[in-house]
């Protein structure tokens, strides 16, 4: 059962939520141009990343690396001097980020992804619907089915 009360705080925080909507200008055009990881080795972490995707390198600097894909994806590496890899699923040093890359044989996709140098997490979730691994620097990411 609803009381007075519910009814008039449900009303006053619908009004002030199309008073927000209201006064924002148009959402222009935004998507995601790269997903950007930091690492003490951009060329060797971007060969990872290529290899495991099947992608390519499409521009080597000192500092930066850019892997494309075919359907307009692109990850970049750049240089991190000081950097140290996540400790998780301990959060002494967060994640940050991981990426869930879809595959169609988790067993096959696990053992290449390990070919190329990655490891599984010795801990965290893990389930029949996905893997968590570590890049070669050591940033997880999840292969999922």
């Amino acid at each position: 059962m609803t009381s007075t009360s519910d009814t008039s705080a449900a009303a006053d925080a619908e009004t002030e939520t199309q008073s927000v909507t209201n006064s924002r200008p148009a959402q222009p055009r935004i998507s995601i141009e790269a997903v950007v990881l930091d690492t003490d080795d951009p060329r060797g972490l971007a060969g990872f990343y290529a290899s495991l995707l099947g992608w390519e390198i499409e521009s080597v600097e000192d500092e930066w690396v850019t892997v494309v894909g075919g359907s307009g994806g692109q990850l970049d590496f750049q240089l991190a001097l000081n950097y140290k890899p996540p400790t998780w699923p301990d959060n002494a040093i967060p994640q940050q980020f991981h990426l869930d890359l879809q595959v169609d044989d988790m067993a096959e996709a696990g053992a290449y992804a390990e070919s190329l140098g990655a490891r599984r997490a010795a801990t965290g979730d893990h389930s029949p619907d996905f893997i968590v691994f570590l890049d070669p620097s050591g940033h997880p990411f999840c292969l999922c089915s």
